[in-house]
């Protein structure tokens, strides 16, 4: 596991098609934080290795000062071996999102590849998407490089025989379990699950709330249209900015005066639970440039 629940928090992951070399193109320039090319469901079997290479030869084409995260989706099965040889020590590259994964296991096995192709520093994002995974996702979350988890919607309700309705209630326990395995893992925060909404802002914006409150940071988006409420629901406030602030000086004030009790305006106590919820939310305005 990465050991930090707080780092660059990225508001939107932005799906790209790995076989659209149009939309590649341009992809870094729709105003995502992060881009996921997608090697996977995008892609025919007929046009893996094509995209693959696509791929490979548009992220050796980056510049080094790129400001977005950039992960690829890898496939799952035999195909999953011959993406990440091709992807392995590429720079640019912030890492492999896992399509399937069902056992840390799996994590443990693109690790290992990466490392016997002496790459040492792309990060895992596995994507939980099947029953197995959902009961397997303490285990996942803790497995080597895993950065972050990520949940497959539409592949896990089908496997589960759900169909979420407009307020999304069935997909509540697997939602709040992902979260718990983060935290419990001392990963940074899952990214909330992509919708399949793009032409009606405020239902987007309500959907994406629910998924901030439960815990998520930042959320994948299938649609360049998006992104613009995703940005708003996780920028945080010029309010919740100077509270964050407040507590870091608080807490700093204290360590400095020896004192291990530490209260806000207020009155209220300020722990270390307090203390990540601070650091994220100065992480997410440093984002969105405030």
């Amino acid at each position: 596991m990465t050991g930090s629940g707080v780092g660059d928090l990225p508001r939107t992951y932005l799906y790209v098609p790995g076989n659209a070399g149009a939309k590649l193109a341009g992809a870094l320039g729709r105003g995502a934080d992060a881009v996921i090319v997608d090697l996977e469901d995008a892609v025919p079997l007929a046009e893996k290795d094509v995209a693959r290479d696509g791929v490979v030869a548009w992220i050796r084409s980056l510049p080094a000062d790129l400001g977005a995260q950039v992960w690829v989706r890898v496939n799952a099965g035999p195909l999953r071996d011959a993406d990440v040889a091709a992807l392995a020590g590429l720079p640019g590259l912030t890492g492999l999102a896992l399509a399937k994964v069902e056992s840390r296991d799996d994590v443990e096995a693109v690790a290992a590849q990466l490392s016997a192709a002496g790459d040492e520093t792309s990060l895992l994002m596995p994507l939980v998407e099947s029953a197995v995974a959902v009961l397997a996702v303490r285990e996942i979350a803790s497995g080597p490089r895993v950065h972050q988890l990520q949940i497959g919607e539409v592949d896990l309700a089908g496997d589960l025989g759900i169909t979420p309705g407009d307020d999304e209630v069935e997909m509540l326990t697997t939602r709040t379990m992902v979260v718990i395995a983060s935290v419990a893992a001392g990963i940074v925060p899952p990214v909330g699950p992509v919708s399949r909404i793009t032409a009606d802002p405020e239902a987007l914006r309500t959907s994406t709330e629910r998924v901030q409150r439960l815990g998520f940071v930042g959320r994948a988006c299938i649609h360049p249209a998006q992104l613009a409420v995703v940005h708003e629901v996780f920028t945080p406030s010029v309010d919740e900015v100077d509270d964050a602030q407040t507590v870091l000086r608080l807490l700093d004030e204290a360590e400095a005066a020896g004192s291990g009790v530490v209260l806000d305006g207020q009155g209220r106590l300020v722990d270390p639970a307090v203390l990540v919820g601070a650091q994220r939310t100065l992480a997410l305005a440093k984002r969105a440039g405030h």
